[in-house]
Formats: C-alpha cells, sequence, structure tokens
C-alpha cells in the first residue's frame, strides 16, 4: 500500500482519488471524517442494536446510537478540556487532540457492534473460530475498524469511509491483532495492556480483546505510522484515550439510569450489597478467597471480590481507602439519591435522573489528567483514583444487578441461538449450487471482497493465514472456505436486531410476507 505524507490530521488513505458519494461539507479533513461517520448506513443502524437489552420500541432505553452520541459529547468535553489546561503541551507532543478528532472516533467506535449487542458479540467469536477456522474470529472493535477501512463504501474506490489516519488511529482502542502483530505482541509483555492478555478460560486463542484482523494489517500500519515516535507501539494514541475514557464515563451512568427507569435497579439490593460492605469491611477483608467467593450471593461479598480483583489487575491506582469513599460517595448519589424514589414518569422523577446524570458526568469529566508515562494498564488520559474507583463500583453495580440477571440471561441465550441459527441458514444458501445465484446482493459482494483479501494474504503473507488450531491454510479451498466464513460473519454483524430477527423468519418459513429490506439484500 502506498505511502503519503505522515500528517495523520491530513492523511488518507487515498488522497489521489476521486471523491465517491456527495461532497464533503466541512471544510477540516477531521471534520469531514465526522460527517462521512454520521451519513454511514452503519451509523444508523446502531438505533436498531441492542445497548444491553432491546428498548422494545419504548425510546426509553439507550441502543448503540444514543450511546454513540453521548460517548462524543463526552469525548470533546474532555479533549476541549486537556487543551485549555496546563497539560496541552504534552498533548502535542504525544501526537496531538483534535476534538474534532474524537468526536468522529467517538461515534464510530461501536459501529462493529453485531445484533444483541455484547452476547452476539461473544456467539458470532465462537462461531468464527470454531465452525469457519477463522483464527482472528470476531471482535467488535475490530469489525469496527474493517467496517471504516473496507465494508463501508464512502472512499473514493468504494472500500471503507477513507478517513483520515488520525481518526482511524483514534478508533484502535486496543491497538494490536488478536494474533501476531505487532511484533513483539503486547500480550507477551510482563504485565500485558488491558485486552492484552488471553482469556482465562481459552489459552492460546491470543489477546482477548484487538482492534483489526489480518485482513486490515496494511490500514492499521498507515494509521498508527504518524504516531510511533510519539506513543509505544502498544499504546492508544492520545485521542484514542480520549474516546476509551468517553466510553467507560458513559457507560458507567447511562445504563443505570435505564435500567432505574424500567424498574430492574432495586433500591433495596443495591443498598443491601453497598451497605453490608462498608459495614463489615474489616471483618471482609480478613476471610480468605474461598470463602468470599463461596459467599458471592450474600450482600457485601460481591463487593468484596470486586475489590481484590482490583487489587490483582490494577495495583498501579488502587488504594483501599479510595475504593471504600467511592462506595461511600455511590451509595449516598444512587441508593439514597437515584433509587430512593420509584421512577414514575413524573416530572420530578425525570429531573432526579437528568440531575444524577449531570452531576456523575461533570464529576467524572472534571476527574480526567493526562500523563506523559502510564502504566501498560491505563491510557495517557485516565482519571484520577477518587473518580478512577467509582467508575468501578458504578460499572460493579450494573454488572451485580443487571448483567447477571437470571431473567437476562434467559433473554440472551434464545439470542445467541437466533444468531448461530441465522448463520446455519446462510451457511448452508452459499452452499447450495441451485439457488447460490440467488444470495442477497450484498452478502455476494462480501464473499467476493472477502475473497479477494485471503488469496492476496495467501500470495503475500502466508504465515498469516493460519486457522483456528493455529496451522497454515494452504490452497484455494481453503482459503475459499475462510472467505465464506468471513462474508457470513461480515453479513450478519451488520444486522439490526429486528433485521436478524425477521431474516431468519423469512429463511424459515414463518414470515408471511417477502423480505425487502434493501441494505440486507
Amino acid at each position: 500500500m502506498r505511502m503519503a505524507a505522515l500528517d495523520p490530521r491530513d492523511h488518507r488513505r487515498d488522497p489521489d482519488g476521486e471523491t465517491a458519494g456527495f461532497a464533503d461539507l466541512a471544510g477540516s479533513p477531521s471534520r469531514a471524517d465526522r460527517d462521512r461517520i454520521a451519513v454511514s448506513p452503519f451509523f444508523a443502524r446502531l438505533g436498531g442494536v441492542t445497548q444491553v437489552v432491546s428498548a422494545g420500541g419504548s425510546g426509553l432505553l439507550h441502543n448503540r446510537l444514543t450511546h454513540s452520541i453521548k460517548v462524543a459529547q463526552v469525548a470533546r468535553a474532555i479533549a476541549e478540556r486537556i487543551n485549555a489546561s496546563a497539560d496541552a503541551d504534552l498533548a502535542q507532543k504525544l501526537g496531538g487532540l483534535d476534538p474534532d478528532v474524537v468526536e468522529a472516533a467517538s461515534l464510530a467506535h461501536d459501529l462493529g457492534h453485531p445484533p444483541f449487542g455484547h452476547l452476539g458479540e461473544r456467539t458470532l467469536d465462537r462461531i468464527a473460530r470454531n465452525r469457519f477456522g477463522l483464527a482472528d474470529g470476531f471482535e467488535g472493535n475490530a469489525q469496527t475498524f474493517r467496517i471504516i477501512t473496507t465494508t463501508d463504501v464512502r472512499g473514493p474506490s468504494a472500500a471503507g469511509l477513507d478517513l483520515t489516519a488520525a481518526v482511524r488511529a483514534a478508533v484502535l482502542k486496543y491497538p494490536w491483532a488478536r494474533l501476531h502483530v505487532p511484533v513483539p505482541h503486547p500480550s507477551t509483555m510482563e504485565v500485558p495492556p488491558r485486552g492484552a492478555a488471553e482469556p482465562d478460560d481459552a489459552p492460546g486463542t491470543g489477546s482477548s480483546k484487538f482492534s483489526a484482523y489480518v485482513t486490515e494489517l496494511d490500514d492499521f500500519a498507515q494509521a498508527r505510522a504518524p504516531f510511533a515516535a510519539r506513543v509505544e507501539y502498544w499504546q492508544q494514541t492520545v485521542e484514542a484515550s480520549v474516546m476509551d475514557t468517553a466510553d467507560d464515563i458513559a457507560y458507567a451512568i447511562h445504563d443505570l439510569q435505564d435500567f432505574h427507569r424500567i424498574g430492574v435497579l432495586q433500591h433495596a439490593t443495591v443498598a443491601a450489597e453497598l451497605g453490608e460492605w462498608a459495614e463489615h469491611r474489616s471483618e471482609l477483608s480478613r476471610l480468605d478467597d474461598a470463602t468470599v467467593s463461596e459467599r458471592s450471593r450474600r450482600p457485601g461479598f460481591s463487593l468484596e471480590r470486586l475489590r481484590r480483583r482490583l487489587q490483582l489487575k490494577d495495583s498501579w491506582i488502587v488504594d483501599d481507602d479510595a475504593f471504600g469513599e467511592a462506595v461511600a460517595r455511590v451509595r449516598e448519589a444512587l441508593v439514597e439519591g437515584l433509587l430512593g424514589s420509584a421512577f414514575d414518569g413524573s416530572l420530578e422523577a425525570e429531573q432526579a435522573t437528568a440531575a444524577f446524570s449531570a452531576r456523575w458526568t461533570s464529576r467524572l469529566v472534571e476527574g480526567v489528567s493526562l500523563i506523559a508515562s502510564p502504566p501498560p494498564r491505563s491510557g495517557h488520559v485516565t482519571l484520577n483514583t477518587a473518580q478512577w474507583h467509582e467508575v468501578q463500583v458504578l460499572k460493579f453495580v450494573h454488572r451485580r444487578f443487571v448483567l447477571l440477571r437470571p431473567d437476562l440471561a434467559l433473554h440472551q441465550r434464545g439470542q445467541a441461538a437466533l444468531v448461530s441459527t441465522l448463520v446455519d441458514a446462510l451457511e448452508a444458501w452459499l452452499g447450495d449450487r441451485d439457488e447460490v445465484f440467488r444470495l442477497p446482493r450484498r452478502l455476494h459482494d462480501l464473499v467476493e471482497l472477502a475473497h479477494g483479501e485471503y488469496r492476496e494474504l495467501a500470495r503475500t503473507a502466508p504465515e498469516l493465514l493460519v486457522g483456528a488450531t493455529g496451522d497454515r491454510v494452504e490452497g484455494a479451498d481453503a482459503v475459499r472456505g475462510l472467505a465464506r466464513g468471513r462474508a457470513v460473519v461480515d453479513f450478519v454483524a451488520s444486522l439490526t436486531d429486528k433485521q436478524a430477527v425477521t431474516l431468519l423468519d423469512a429463511l424459515s418459513g414463518r414470515a408471511s410476507q417477502p423480505w425487502s429490506d434493501s441494505f440486507v439484500l
């Protein structure tokens, strides 16, 4: 791939190509990038993709679109705050901090989320690795990078959005591939960056989080090249770090609002957990790990497990006193404040919910700082000690009292089965010689695109073309098999929740009307 001058803010993949679609309305490249993302059909589809649970048309719950917009708001506020502070010079030395870049990256950061959110992500990863033999499986962050560089059609060669290097680099929350790249791979570090380590339950599969498939390594290298002398090869750019921090802040606050609204987050259970830990923290700290784990369903014990897990993984910032103060602050604001009264749709309830969000967003944004030499598990942009602990406690409440609910698990098991069955049906269609010519045009195009990519890898970098077991993939049929698998995964990942359900209904003969969704067909 031809490399242009290394100015990340005015460096597109194909700077001499003709502009496709409509003319950019913005004067600066970064604002043009933001506009390209905002008009992408992949961005529009996020309105129909689950954040945690389906909104069911109520308009009350966040989806991936509203979440992305709020992340962009928070990220821009962080960038502007840093640029107006004494840290502005440091930000420039580290590669620059453009509010338009962080806003664009924030809008783009969830483009790769498949139907049904993280549940769909885990299901597609398992299918991609175990059924299709794709060593890099599926990962929402890597799928985002694939969309903006390959499968969207805004660029001059109808491949990707042709974004500047700065925005592409800012989307790379985990700047490595699952395996092999870069060398040495961050997973081999004594203290791996957050997300780089292998999952405990899947040794040998590579990093649990990563931001590029082997098919996008040229774009990955080009996006990172302008920052090579500014940040370590395994570190986020400053702009990616802002986006990542903003994502954490939005996630910690807004999902709690949602589940208070619909009555899932209950005062009594949250109050018992936080209150019991605060009252008995000394006794809990003296128990052995096995006892704490065995009693994790009792109030206070799950929070104690969190404290110990943070000590183990994030000793660079964890402080027991700060943890205790964070529990007290969250208890006062969330338990005695927001959850103190049931949400009844009244103006008073709406005002309380809005005030909770505004206060916490302001507090967390004010707690952001820029550091020159962060530890491996932190970016250059991080929260101060007090706010960092508060985010951990807020996220704990969300996980403990929402994500681990049996009724949500029941719902998600059904969604996982739906995704798996849909992949089965599409794979069978691809293998049906009598019907393959009537494939949805988009799926046909994705097969051809992936086939070209994997043939090129087999020719130029065969060492990267390995199956899920680590064996070299050789032969035209094996390469085409990888391409078909990647294409099916790309296709399913591009659907909304509703499209996935109705497409499976159509394929299984349950639909009463012909399928007519032009984006899918």
